[in-house]
């Protein structure tokens, strides 16, 4: 994989941090069922279980990019992320239009679907 795929990567693993700040910042675990369950899951406060969490998805992220998208493998892992990430800007815009204004992730939902769309298109286009 080019470099054209492997920065917007990083870029995309970065304002998933992001986005898990605002979702913290602004207690997703306490208005979102899935993120009250997930958070739950390790028998600790919902608050630390979400930074757990969260942490761990965004250093999974970073050792996609460094250990195999940076050195040119890893396309399913591309594809993956780009995927969820794409799901996951959708998912808040809809959270959001549903609630009627504000919903927590909303701010960086759109960075997330601008990049993983991005990334979808960069593989397509590439044959990747």
């Amino acid at each position: 994989m080019e470099r054209r795929i492997h920065i917007p990567f990083l870029a995309l693993i970065l304002a998933q941090a992001a986005h898990s700040v605002e979702e913290y910042v602004f207690r997703l675990y306490d208005v979102l069922a899935p993120a009250r369950y997930v958070s739950g899951l390790f028998g600790v406060d919902r608050q630390i279980g979400f930074v757990v969490v969260n942490s761990a998805l965004v250093l999974f992220g970073l050792w996609c990019w460094a250990a195999r998208v940076r050195l040119g493998r890893g396309r399913g892992l591309v594809w993956f992320w780009a995927l969820l990430e794409t799901a996951n800007g959708v998912a808040h815009i809809a959270l959001a239009i549903a609630a009627g204004g504000y919903f927590p992730g909303l701010a960086t939902a759109p960075l997330l679907l601008g990049l993983g769309l991005s990334l979808v298109t960069g593989l397509k286009t590439r044959g990747h």
